[in-house]
């Protein structure tokens, strides 16, 4: 059980450090821009190229897995937003941002040195797949039902900024390159590769304490009623029909199918609150269920960690 600790402690204890100081110091949150741009823009991308570049090209190019990806995402999404309407009472705004809270996971700031860290460096080709089709999969639905509130631009505007967004984002080009990288199999220049590097091994402490002190600057004012059966759902239900949606479309190595498991029993994502801010709705709400969805994550994702260590659940249900 020590090691189970060992394992979960530097990733929850880097946020519970930059959540303790942003509520202790409580800095001006303007002094996270450039922290902010150095994880989003440098650091997270080069090691999402890195986990792909240093990947065969044959383990990406995996159609089944993809497909179990997409439909245990979409799957819980949808479970989200019939939750988000029921208590919201139709309102489509607010149900879409309930979809990030109880189905985005934090695959960009967790996912990746979490899971590497409790499967070794297999971990890396699936967890870079999942991070890009969840991507993807947000960037694109959220905008879609923010513009059937009949409130902004027209739908084809909103086609052609989703594509700009998805063909622009940091991640998605750093990913993007590195299937090319891994395809003709190009190997940097040692001065290149060491400072890719150095970005590599920053990005998640630097992304998990910003997590924390973002969460703190934003104080818990009230719990809405619905907040509880998303984070159930995110944290309990979404690994649930993972492993169901593995069960469909696999078999699946098992470090690739422990990937899945493990991602989607992340909490809910920062880019909850980001989007919620960036339409203007539902921002108080997407703070707490962040704040508390990190919390509840302490228990639920160590708990995680220490079924697939002793291989207490199935990886497979046929």
């Amino acid at each position: 059980m020590s090691d189970l600790f060992g394992l979960a402690f530097p990733f929850f204890g880097l946020i519970l450090l930059g959540y303790f100081c942003g509520w202790r110091v409580r800095l001006p949150e303007t002094g996270l821009a450039w922290l902010t741009f150095f994880i989003i823009y440098v650091a997270l991308p080069a090691l999402f190229y890195r986990i792909v570049a240093q990947t065969p090209i044959h383990e990406l190019a995996n159609p089944a897995f993809i497909l179990a990806v997409v439909v245990s995402t979409a799957t819980t999404a949808a479970l989200a937003f019939a939750i988000g309407l029921m208590f919201r009472r139709g309102n489509v705004g607010e149900g879409a941002i309930a979809i990030t809270i109880g189905a985005y996971a934090n695959v960009g700031y967790m996912g990746p040195g979490l899971t590497i860290a409790a499967l070794g460096q297999a971990a890396a080709s699936p967890a870079a797949l999942i991070f890009a089709c969840d991507s993807v999969f947000f960037f694109t639905v959220v905008p879609l039902l923010m513009a059937m509130r009949g409130r902004g631009e027209s739908l084809a505007h909103t086609f052609g900024l989703i594509a700009k967004r998805v063909l622009t984002h940091p991640f998605n080009i750093a990913t993007l390159l590195g299937v090319v990288a891994a395809a003709l199999e190009f190997k940097e220049p040692d001065a290149l590769a060491r400072m890719l590097d150095f970005l590599k091994n920053a990005a998640a402490p630097c992304a998990l304490f910003t997590l924390g002190v973002t969460v703190a600057l934003r104080p818990l004012r009230r719990v809405p009623a619905e907040l509880g059966p998303l984070l159930l759902l995110k944290l309990v239900g979404h690994p649930a029909i993972a492993l169901v949606s593995l069960s469909l479309f696999g078999p699946f190595s098992p470090v690739w199918a422990q990937t899945l498991l493990l991602m989607a029993a992340l909490p809910p994502a920062l880019n909850v609150f980001v989007l919620a801010r960036q339409y203007h709705v539902f921002v108080e709400e997407a703070s707490t269920a962040v704040l508390l969805g990190t919390l509840s994550s302490i228990v639920t994702v160590t708990g995680m960690l220490y079924l697939l260590r002793e291989q207490l659940i199935p990886l497979s249900l046929f």
